[in-house]
């Protein structure tokens, strides 16, 4: 008799975050002084690689396919980057303090980031939801990030304590995206069909990256006392409005694709894009945004916990919805 398991699987990921944190915790000196300028130098040239690989795996042919159904693209894209951030932005009012206003911008940060590529589209895949439009749309939500999500933060980033050049930003994105996606799709007669082969090793390498500037950004932090006003109670409540966000947004995101006519499968594509957030695209953006400010931990803090509930909630979603009958 096989015995019943989780309803959703312990993603990796997240418990080497855990463990990523945990570490730079203990040990905060290895991320600062002579080895932050080391660690710098490897997340650079991995962000790099990063968005050279993407663009390899990114066809330009499913990319014009997907064009055609604009209504599912237009609803998850607006979902994303106007929905997210007006939604947040209505409680800007409510902070008041300096910790209050960090943790808002944090919040807001989060909000305008574009989608998440892989765990969107294999949840949309074991929800038997419109697999094509998921590639289409987390896709493109990166591509549109690079340009918006600069942007909306612009909008406050300009009234705290930052070096905040939206020139120079976008050159660092060009520099470090937008030239290796290029580079990558000039390749992909190339090398496109290999790497798309192994699309599910060279996650490892990305994952690499991102834990390397989570432990960064968090060790700094650590060093600097940053976390010391932050406790049990922050945390908890920091994860209770994570769950309300992600909570609402799939509602009516979900209430939006029924208003607008979708069947099933182009629904569930439209919850699970666009209720998602690039953990990727967010440590990436907050090192070109930010820089070296001391307060990357605090914005990345929101997201981690995003990125976790997102994959939990979804994932038990996606394996109940996959039962049905249609």
């Amino acid at each position: 008799m096989k015995k019943p398991g989780l309803p959703f699987k312990v993603d990796s990921f997240v418990v080497a975050i855990i463990i990523v944190i945990t570490v730079a915790y203990i040990f905060p000196q290895w991320g600062i002084g002579k080895s932050a300028a080391i660690l710098e130098a490897i997340s650079t040239i991995g962000i790099a690689l990063i968005f050279f690989l993407y663009g390899l795996k990114l066809s330009p042919d499913k990319l014009k396919d997907g064009l055609k159904n604009w209504q599912l693209h237009l609803l998850v894209q607006s979902a994303t980057f106007l929905l997210f951030p007006l939604l947040v932005l209505v409680f800007y009012p409510l902070a008041t303090t300096e910790q209050s206003q960090a943790i808002w911008l944090a919040f807001f940060f989060l909000a305008a980031l574009p989608s998440t590529v892989s765990s969107s589209v294999v949840m949309v895949s074991i929800a038997r939801g419109n697999v094509p439009a998921a590639i289409f749309n987390a896709s493109v939500s990166g591509l549109i990030g690079i340009i918006v999500t600069p942007l909306w933060m612009g909008l406050f980033l300009k009234n705290v304590s930052t070096d905040f050049n939206l020139t120079d930003i976008y050159y660092k994105l060009i520099l470090g995206i937008i030239i290796p996606i290029a580079m990558g799709i000039a390749l992909q007669k190339a090398f496109g069909q290999l790497v798309r082969e192994h699309s599910s090793k060279l996650t490892y390498f990305d994952k690499s990256v991102i834990l390397l500037i989570i432990y960064k950004s968090f060790a700094e932090s650590f060093a600097s006392d940053l976390f010391a006003t932050v406790d049990v109670w922050t945390i908890i409540s920091l994860f209770l409005l994570v769950l309300i966000l992600f909570k609402f947004m799939y509602w009516i995101t979900g209430f939006l694709a029924s208003w607008m006519g979708f069947n099933k499968a182009d629904s569930i594509t439209a919850q699970f894009c666009g209720t998602k957030k690039s953990l990727v695209h967010g440590t990436v953006f907050s090192k070109v945004i930010l820089g070296n400010a001391t307060g990357i931990g605090l914005m990345l803090l929101p997201l981690m916990l995003f990125h976790a509930l997102q994959i939990f909630i979804v994932s038990i979603i996606a394996s109940k919805i996959a039962l049905r009958k249609d």
